[in-house]
């Protein structure tokens, strides 16, 4: 037991060493370098290390005692940023999905829903080229009894797909791609995604609860970048590198909340087309004679919590 708290501990701390001390401690030192040299010196190396030689020389860091107080107050200071960033990054995924953006405030929520009807009018003009483009190859194979070049439906395809992976909902790409899971399991096997999941997880393998434990951590991650952008970008008031900086953070986390919205929804939607049997089973439902769709039916209608039934009014008469 005593070796398993040891490496739990040692786990924890390098956990906390990586997400919180190290970041932090980095902003702190840019924060630092923007107070110190502010917007007139900005990119004045000889000031800053004038500065540092100078505080070097207190008796805050040349006594022990003051060193330990410095230290401590150094990597407190770098874990309240690094917590800080991390509900920031919180903040920013949820407004990357959107699933709540109609209880927003108003602006907010006005321009949210902009956006999602004008990446739904882009996805629709794209949607009737690549109908077009199927409409033509199948004339085309009609006539001459060869299947046309499908290089160009090819690109119509990825032109509808970088919009969104099916009808746009949400005003983000990320919102929508995991909307789409839901939209297609609907569609394929009628199954109503968010009944289905609590049960689905509790019966998943480890390895497959474990794949897809690691793609949602990989979003955290790239979403928490995104919220240290947010906190260097206040920095641009007193030192203006910090705006490239905030700018850079900003654009990588993009790309990566991307690609990791891509791969946990991948993971998403395959858990339920290929465990939705095994959950029948679990419950006792017979499907070995059930279409996908008649088991989405069942399992979605027994998972489905019932309404609460309204109390009588006096009189016997249920209220309205």
């Amino acid at each position: 037991m005593g070796g398993f708290l040891g490496a739990l501990g040692q786990k924890l701390a390098e956990r906390w060493l990586t997400l919180l001390a190290l970041p932090g401690a980095l902003f702190l030192a840019t924060a630092a370098t923007a107070r110190i040299l502010g917007q007139a010196h900005a990119l004045d190396g000889q000031r800053l290390t004038d500065w540092i030689t100078r505080a070097a020389r207190g008796p805050a860091v040349t006594t022990v005692g003051g060193q330990v107080v410095l230290l401590g107050a150094v990597l407190a200071a770098s874990a309240v940023a690094g917590l800080a960033a991390q509900g920031l990054g919180a903040l920013v995924q949820r407004i990357v999905f959107a699933a709540d953006r109609h209880t927003w405030p108003g602006p907010l929520r006005q321009y949210a829903n902009r956006r999602a009807e004008h990446r739904r009018a882009r996805w629709t003009r794209a949607a009737h080229t690549y109908r077009e483009q199927l409409d033509a190859d199948a004339r085309s194979l009609a006539r001459d009894g060869q299947r046309a070049d499908p290089a160009a439906r090819r690109i119509a395809h990825d032109a509808m797909r970088r919009i969104a992976a099916e009808e746009p909902d949400r005003p983000t790409w990320s919102g929508d791609r995991v909307h789409a899971v839901a939209i297609r399991l609907e569609r394929d096997h009628h199954l109503d995604l968010p009944v289905l999941w609590p049960h689905l997880w509790l019966i998943l393998p480890k390895s497959v609860r474990s794949e897809i434990t690691a793609a949602e951590q990989a979003l955290t991650r790239a979403a928490t970048l995104g919220g240290w952008a947010l906190l260097y970008t206040p920095l641009t008031a007193w030192w203006w590198p910090a705006a490239p900086l905030a700018a850079t953070l900003g654009t990588i986390a993009g790309y990566r909340i991307r690609g990791a919205t891509e791969t946990y929804a991948q993971l998403l939607e395959a858990a339920p087309r290929l465990h939705t049997r095994d959950l029948a089973t679990q419950l006792g439902i017979d499907h070995t004679t059930l279409t996908d769709t008649a088991l989405g039916d069942t399992l979605s209608d027994r998972l489905r919590a019932r309404s609460p039934v309204p109390p009588a009014a006096p009189g016997g008469c249920p209220t309205s």
